[in-house]
């Protein structure tokens, strides 16, 4: 047997040949190599050697300084106003692909993102971004954020952001903190949830304003919140440092004392519930304190798990709330003891100091059951207080739990209501049918638009004798909604649905009473505060029952696929709706109807 030569290489067996390691290593050794090499860069005064092919595939940027007919395109030697180290990191990028940012000096880090915006390598851009991201610390995050700002990568400069507002006290003590850019720095005050002591905030820009003495002075301190501080701190802190016009002084004063909404910093934890022990939020007033914030939202029942008040003509009895610090707050989910189909009406004052109170949620007009999902223009809150002023059962207001955000997903509001999108007449929602007859309480809430026949699936009534009634969990802005009325024959419906907040005054929303509609039926009308739907059928062409499938409000479109195949179903199978069908001598709905008890008492 002959001898042979086995390569230490080890050979791919598969049918993709990788060799993109040894390619990297071939190619990094003509990077700054003077073989081949027919053009020179002079960074700093020093020549790297290049190849205009390399450069021109791996950047449009130098395929257009190298080949595009600019002056360069004919110079043998090119003089660069870059930094060297980071000219050379790119020029190892453009050769391999790498680049070593853990063995770079972070200034020569944030030079090569600079150079890789300049040059329209986005990819290495956004690679450096991440990295620079996860690699955030009290002593860089400023020299980013200037970074960030200055080639406009908003993602990094918004991450920066968080970053500082989270450790605003902190990154106040820094001596970094002085070489902020005073566009950056600006923009850092402006925000509502830059949150520190407003002296500490001061004192910071007062040093700042020492170490840059050519800015804008009176543009920066500008963004210090002057009324957020007390007298003593005005007058014995800020006074004697002589930066600030005294007129502005004397306004910083007056607007302290007289005015009742001061733009207030608060701590911002996006999608994070502040009202919680992690937090270091706890209830301060109310009977049964320890439920409210303890995140227990199951077990509870007519003895245990909620917290109380009174309800009072008087509005002095609340549930109080104290959050750990100012937070900004936009959202807040509250659970009203459901264990039964009571209703309630309340509202929500917040408040910085419990001297000055804002209404951010009214729903004294309303009846409201089970979970509530609120949404109010971001404010800074140290406080919430729950006033409950009707109980359909009792005396008393009852919360489950309460739950404080500030979140990006905001709804639209309309006269403080939300105006969903979204379908809210579901039991997730907290939406229940109060009155029909069915054999699955919810059922026409459930969702389920396939699983249904004679003796299931369904909600009901007698024509003449009955309603279907549907509460939403609280209000809404309502103005269209969707039904799909039973259809497994050939039958048709004569219908109308009101609406109301309060079950007391009904307004019409939609009149088929004199129409005959079957299946899936959509309807628009005037938008209007909803919690309750009344369904009521007048008539049947095949016997005395409504029947309705499911309902949503507001309309959900259907998938067009969907659509179209209910389209040829109806057009291809079913003759006119006038003609009347005769029910058969022994209905099974009508025997259902006069055998089940009504579930929904």
């Amino acid at each position: 047997m002959s001898s042979r030569t086995v390569s230490s290489k080890k050979i791919s067996t598969s049918d993709d040949i990788d060799l993109t390691l040894e390619f990297s290593q071939h190619m990094s050794q003509l990077c700054m190599n003077a073989e081949y090499s027919d053009v020179t860069f002079i960074v700093e005064g020093i020549k790297l050697p290049a190849h205009k092919i390399i450069l021109a595939a791996r950047s449009s940027y130098f395929r257009a300084l190298l080949y595009g007919g600019l002056a360069e395109t004919t110079q043998q030697e090119i003089v660069l106003k870059v930094p060297l180290e980071a000219f050379k990191a790119l020029l190892d990028y453009i050769y391999t692909g790498c680049m070593s940012l853990a063995k770079m000096k972070e200034e020569n880090i944030l030079d090569s993102l600079g150079l890789a915006n300049q040059y329209g390598f986005e990819s290495l851009e956004s690679a450096i971004s991440t990295y620079l991201t996860n690699s955030l610390s009290l002593k860089n995050c400023c020299a980013i954020l200037d970074a960030a700002r200055l080639y406009n990568l908003e993602t990094l400069s918004d991450v920066c952001m968080t970053f500082m507002d989270r450790n605003s006290t902190e990154l106040l003590n820094t001596s970094a903190f002085k070489t902020l850019s005073q566009d950056s720095l600006c923009t850092l005050l402006e925000r509502d949830s830059f949150f520190a002591p407003e002296v500490h905030i001061f004192n910071a820009v007062y040093d700042w304003c020492k170490n840059n003495p050519n800015a804008d002075i009176e543009t920066v301190v500008s963004f210090v919140r002057l009324p957020l501080m007390n007298l003593e701190q005005l007058l014995k802190i800020v006074r004697p440092c002589a930066i600030l016009d005294p007129d502005r002084l004397l306004d910083a004063i007056e607007e302290k004392t007289t005015s009742k909404n001061l733009l207030y910093r608060g701590a911002l934890w996006p999608e994070e519930n502040v009202a919680s022990a992690k937090f270091n939020s706890k209830t301060i007033k109310g009977e049964l304190r320890s439920a409210l914030l303890d995140g227990e939202v199951t077990n509870y029942d007519m003895e245990k798990g909620y917290t109380r008040h009174s309800i009072t003509d008087t509005g002095d009895q609340c549930i109080l709330v104290e959050l750990g610090t100012i937070s900004i707050i936009n959202h807040i989910k509250m659970l009203l003891w459901d264990k039964d189909i009571r209703s309630y009406s309340y509202y929500i004052e917040t408040s910085v100091n419990q001297t000055n109170w804002e209404r951010v949620i009214d729903h004294t007009k309303y009846m409201c059951r089970s979970w509530q999902f609120l949404y109010f223009p971001s404010r800074a809150v140290r406080y919430i207080k729950l006033v409950g002023t009707h109980n359909t059962c009792n005396k008393v207001f009852h919360v489950v739990a309460l739950e404080a955000y500030y979140t990006m997903k905001i709804p639209t509001i309309v006269n403080g209501l939300v105006l969903p999108t979204y379908n809210v007449a579901t039991v997730d929602m907290s939406a229940m049918v109060i009155e029909g007859v069915s054999r699955t309480r919810n059922a026409l809430l459930n969702g389920d638009v396939k699983n249904y026949d004679w003796d299931s699936g369904y909600t009901c009534h007698q024509l003449g004798s009955g309603v279907i009634v549907i509460q939403l969990g609280q209000p809404y802005y309502i103005g269209s909604l969707r039904l799909l009325l039973w259809d497994c024959d050939m039958r048709t419906y004569s219908f109308y649905i009101e609406t109301s907040v309060n079950q007391k005054e009904w307004e019409m929303a939609v009149d088929k009473q004199h129409e005959q509609l079957r299946s899936w039926q959509q309807f628009t009308f005037e938008p209007r505060p909803v919690v309750f739907i009344k369904i009521v059928g007048t008539y049947n062409t095949a016997n005395e029952i409504f029947h309705c499938v499911h309902f949503e409000c507001p309309s959900q479109d259907l998938p067009k696929q969907q659509i179209e195949a209910q389209a040829a179903t109806i057009s291809g199978h079913f003759p006119s709706t006038s003609k009347k069908v005769t029910p058969a001598s022994t209905s099974p709905e009508l025997s259902f109807i006069q055998n089940i008890e009504l579930d929904c008492e």
